[in-house]
């Protein structure tokens, strides 16, 4: 019987070589991803951000799109993902969005930084105040700001998630 644990180290050579064959085949960054239910495979994906002139194409976004486009559903909650890295914000924040219940990943962020994929100045500037942000950051709070929010409480058609 094949353990948990070496149904993890199966899943994530399969996104390791995603990965590797992104670079050889030059589609895109070194990065790979699966998405698994039920020990099977539902979706793959790879970093084609250069390719696709997509900044947010990134291997686990586009495993979490092609899963939820296959699976006709925006919760994964079944799910686990597989990355031959650990997730940078932006795609962290899409597995927490899309319910995945488990995240297993080989390279971690100081890895991918030594290889010229940096993301610690997204965590810093988060925490900064809006007017220190390398990006000039406006909060226009005496604006309607809060009309959109009111209007979903008031809906009776929305779908939560």
């Amino acid at each position: 019987m094949i353990t948990q644990e070496n149904q993890d180290k199966i899943f994530l050579k399969q996104a390791i070589a995603l990965a590797v064959e992104n670079v050889k085949t030059k589609q895109g960054g070194p990065f790979g991803a699966i998405i698994v239910k039920d020990n099977q495979v539902i979706a793959t994906g790879t970093n084609i951000v250069t390719q696709s002139n997509d900044p947010s194409a990134h291997a686990e976004i586009s495993a979490i799109r092609n899963a939820c486009k296959k699976l006709n559903t925006f919760h994964l909650e079944d799910c686990t993902l597989y990355s031959s890295c650990e997730p940078c914000p932006m795609c962290l924040g899409a597995i927490y969005w899309a319910h995945i219940k488990r995240l297993i990943f080989a390279a971690d962020k100081t890895q991918a930084a030594e290889a010229g994929f940096d993301d610690s100045f997204i965590y810093k500037e988060i925490e900064l105040p809006y007017n220190k942000r390398k990006i000039d950051t406006l909060h226009c709070h005496e604006m309607e700001g809060n009309a959109p929010f009111e209007a979903w409480i008031a809906s009776e058609n929305k779908i939560t998630y």
